[in-house]
């Protein structure tokens, strides 16, 4: 590993929220600006949700809990893995984390210790995979995405690149930026050559529960994360509760209890209450959710509509998640550059898909969660500046 700890290669991981600010700074300056640069839901968060942590607060549960997390939200994992899953995972082999984001520093830390350790990702990515890999001073190997193969990871390229140092291939199904899902024999064979050459699966399931079209499978049913598959998943998107900072992992106990021990080091533990709001998502009413999946369905539909529509844009019909990854090459910009255009003279903020690795030079990313006024009027805005 890296003796000298490079913090500059963290900032790979930090240009969502540059382009925000930027898009702030312009708003404070008297530009109204749409935003699209966030993966956010604009939904507020279920009110039975919100009530459980105001009865937590009420009954005073605001003290320190396990690191692990409390029983309570732990048990009901287990009932909503066996539910989405196809299995029941032991108490030990759950933690709840402070946030997805979070969980993924936590399980490669937790797995990769030598810089001759391999970890294959796709590219583009979301971006912490990348800035922790160079945070850990390990050895990346990118696979980039093909826009012909829908933005799919292919298995065939996975095993191209698998060599005896490698240690972890990272899945992101439903996938951010792309919004790609990969198909369950797609899923079912990188689980198949996680046996074969003893690497670990971190499956990264953020979106698990917000596809449209194509049903969500996991790698984790094969060896029910007993032995070689990490799964990451929380309650930001599904549940419209980014701020708190909620999410948790399924893995082998081994991982868990190193995890657990990063945890208990670093941040003690999860906050309490919300962990009793976390109950009350996952075993309260679904409403909600699958409302938002219905407006988020109308939003895709008229973003990919819209975009291709304008001159030298062209956009796949994404399969999950909430975004829109089109191809902007016939534009003759760079991603960076139309990205900036757009938001200094269309005033429309997005992200430029080198954000998400080199391989996204070209495309732009669309987080299409705001309604289907705001998406009609960014397109337009974008065509007037274009012209």
């Amino acid at each position: 590993m890296n003796e000298d700890l490079d913090f500059e290669s963290l900032r790979t991981g930090a240009g969502i929220f540059e382009v925000l600010s930027k898009a702030k700074a312009l708003e404070r300056s008297g530009k109204t600006i749409l935003h699209f640069e966030i993966g956010q839901p604009d939904f507020p968060t279920p009110t039975h949700v919100k009530e459980a942590a105001k009865q937590a607060l009420d009954e005073n549960f605001t003290g320190y809990v396990p690191a692990a997390g409390i029983l309570e939200l732990r048990n009901a994992l287990q009932n909503e893995i066996e539910l989405t899953r196809g299995f029941k995972p032991t108490l030990e082999q759950i933690l709840i984390t402070p946030g997805a984001n979070p969980g993924i520093y936590f399980t490669l830390r937790a797995i990769v210790t030598k810089s001759s350790d391999e970890v294959i990702f796709s590219d583009p990515s979301f971006p912490t995979y990348g800035a922790v890999l160079n945070y850990l001073g390990c050895t990346k190997k990118a696979i980039p995405l093909k826009e012909e193969n829908k933005f799919r990871l292919d298995p065939v390229d996975i095993e191209t690149n698998i060599t005896k140092n490698t240690k972890v291939v990272i899945l992101n199904s439903p996938m951010n930026p792309t919004g790609s899902v990969m198909k369950t024999d797609e899923i079912n064979k990188v689980a198949e050559l996680a046996e074969e050459y003893n690497f670990v699966i971190l499956t990264d399931e953020i979106y698990s529960k917000m596809t449209y079209d194509q049903e969500f499978h996991s790698p984790s049913i094969r060896d029910e994360a007993k032995e070689r598959t990490v799964i990451l998943d929380g309650f930001s998107k599904a549940y419209n509760m980014t701020g708190w900072r909620l999410g948790y992992a399924i893995a082998p106990e081994n991982i868990i209890d190193r995890m657990s021990l990063l945890i208990s080091t670093t941040v003690s533990c999860v906050n309490s209450f919300s962990q009793k709001a976390a109950v009350t998502a996952l075993t309260g009413p679904q409403t909600d959710l699958r409302n938002n999946m219905q407006a988020f369905r109308k939003r895709r539909d008229a973003i990919v509509e819209g975009l291709n529509t304008i001159p030298g844009f062209s956009c796949l019909t994404p399969q999950g998640a909430f975004y829109a990854f089109p191809n902007i090459r016939e534009t003759g910009m760079s991603s960076k550059e139309l990205a900036d255009f757009l938001l200094s003279e269309a005033g429309v903020a997005c992200l430029p898909g080198t954000i998400f690795g080199s391989n996204g030079e070209g495309y732009l990313r669309f987080s299409y969660a705001t309604d289907v006024t705001n998406i009609n009027q960014a397109v337009t805005q974008i065509k007037n500046a274009l012209a």
